[in-house]
């Protein structure tokens, strides 16, 4: 059962770092000098990708979809991802927290009232503003931010996991296809592989940044009057940066964590002030609604491309698209940061844990800031012709100590911010570095500008279209990647089979061959806890 990877001890630069910064290099420079060209062939090729292949990412995340439930339901469940004897080395809250600040993140305050807004003035089907568009604009968020999202996250994080710390494998997309490529891993294909992984974690990553730098930069401006423009943007993408290359140098166990039950702590202070100033019985009655549509309508939606109305696939195609793109180009940098902090937990904890904790807050989310905004723009109609990182704070302006709540909300998108773009250089360092668990300080910096000046280059190539070129980024970097996520399913299902039938795992697990697994496995397991001792003495030194 025992694989035969190289060994790689730690912080040795690999050539993906090379040939990766070499590309993304390339984009920035094409980007800054040719900035006009750069977004209108960005927009081209979106558009291609949208008009031919958004049947395939509908098809391909509902695969992952069910794949995550059947492993909720299946023997190979029980399989631990790690050792036997291996314990969660974070607690639960701190898990979720992190999980949820790496996975959502800005995405969850930039678009929480802007798109429920945006879906009731321009629906999907039916007329505009009118109570089944009210539902429709809670359904689509639910649909876009739910099991959608967690599906695709949860397959790449498990496979990862899974060859990580189960069968000894550098953290590395690529290795996570030894059982279908073999030692070929670990030669020319296996750089092909994790240069499109790093690739893809720049591109989504620079996404979040970029809506974060936006959303800040319409705070301001709405809330102090200052010019949202290029510049000012730049200037809280360079601020930003400094900030979390601090928190970075700083560690995971204290840096990231701590950031996230910040994150969490601030968003729920955030969402119980609304619930209780806003709308509650209005809230608490569409939350009940809207998810019953979004069940009921599941299966239908989940595979609906809308060939023949043209009113909702142009719906489809400036938002459902985009957004399972978004969770694809996003998927190798969640995927490796919750594998990351996810060793010790069972399979089926972590895919339950995963799939079911994170959309239930999605959905009280989307629904308390959703009923918030429709209600307050049908009172306020100039919120529904403000741009999308304007409107929350549109909203808060008719609430009770809204000032207030709307410097709470720019705090917590810049912490949220900081949290991301920490976590993505954490994991891009990983990458680089022959899947070492502890990448240098040196290396987490050298990618932390690279990303912020990926998204900088994004909004300024947009121009007055940021938000569009942001779009662009996700949808053409998903494209490659998601045959790479296929692989990694049938690779882990491969593998994790073999070892459920080695086990005798069933609906009763085999004990006696459970035992004799474990001891074959004991000096293997002293070894691996010698190893990682001296790992951290280098660390430290």
């Amino acid at each position: 059962m025992e694989n035969k990877n190289k060994k790689f001890s730690g912080k040795k630069l690999s050539s993906v770092f090379t040939f990766s910064l070499i590309i993304i290099a390339t984009v920035v420079l094409l980007g800054a000098l040719f900035p006009t060209q750069f977004n209108n062939i960005g927009t081209n090729i979106t558009g291609w990708i949208t008009e031919y292949f958004g049947w395939y990412y509908m098809v391909i995340v509902a695969v992952m979809i069910f794949f995550c439930v059947f492993l909720m339901f299946s023997p190979i469940g029980k399989l631990k991802l790690g050792k036997p004897g291996d314990k969660p080395e974070f607690n639960t809250i701190s898990w979720f927290a992190m999980l949820f600040s790496a996975g959502m993140g800005i995405g969850l305050v930039f678009w929480g009232a802007a798109e429920p807004i945006s879906h009731f003035a321009s629906p999907p089907t039916g007329d505009p503003k009118t109570a089944h568009a009210y539902t429709e604009a809670l359904r689509g968020a639910f649909m876009q931010w739910g099991f959608h999202a967690w599906g695709v996250y949860g397959v790449v994080a498990l496979a990862l996991a899974y060859f990580q710390f189960r069968k000894n494998e550098p953290a590395l997309i690529s290795r996570t296809l030894r059982p279908i490529f073999g030692d070929k891993v670990e030669g020319p294909l296996g750089i092909i592989i994790d240069v499109i992984s790093v690739f893809a974690t720049v591109g989504g990553v620079a996404v979040s940044l970029g809506l974060g730098a936006l959303q800040i930069a319409g705070g301001l401006n709405y809330l102090f009057g200052i010019p949202n423009n290029i510049l000012t943007q730049g200037l809280i993408i360079v601020i930003v940066t400094i900030l979390f290359l601090a928190s970075a140098w700083s560690g995971l166990n204290r840096g990231i964590q701590y950031l996230s039950n910040a994150n969490i702590g601030l968003a729920g202070i955030i969402l119980l002030f609304i619930l209780i100033v806003g709308p509650t019985v209005l809230i608490l009655n569409m939350l009940t609604s809207a998810t019953g549509d979004y069940l009921n309508t599941f299966l239908f939606n989940m595979f609906d491309t809308a060939p023949l109305d043209s009113q909702k696939n142009d719906w489809m195609t400036q938002w459902t698209f985009f957004q399972l793109a978004w969770w694809i180009s996003w998927s190798p940098f969640v995927g490796i940061f919750i594998a990351r902090v996810s060793k010790g937990r069972s399979i089926r904890e972590f895919v339950s844990g995963v799939m079911l904790a994170p959309v239930l807050v999605s959905l009280v989310w989307f629904a308390a800031f959703g009923v918030l905004g429709i209600e307050t723009a049908k009172d306020h109609p100039q919120i529904f012709n403000m741009p999308p990182e304007t409107a929350l704070f549109g909203v808060f302006n008719e609430l009770p100590l809204g000032f207030i709540l709307s410097i709470v909300t720019l705090v917590l998108i810049a912490v949220f911010f900081i949290t991301s773009a920490d976590s993505a250089t954490f994991v891009l360092g990983m990458q680089s570095t022959y899947g070492s668990l502890n990448p240098s300080a040196i290396v987490k910096v050298i990618w932390g500008i690279a990303q912020a000046l990926i998204a900088f280059v994004l909004l300024f190539s947009g121009g007055n279209d940021g938000l569009n070129a942001l779009q662009n980024m996700a949808i053409m970097t998903a494209l490659p990647f998601s045959v790479i996520i296929l692989c990694m399913m049938v690779s882990f299902y491969k593998d994790a089979n073999r070892e459920r039938k080695f086990l005798g795992l069933t609906l009763t697990p085999n004990k006696h061959r459970m035992k004799e697994y474990i001891d074959s496995q004991k000096d293997k397991f002293e070894d691996d806890i010698i190893a990682k001792r001296a790992e951290n003495r280098d660390s430290e030194k």
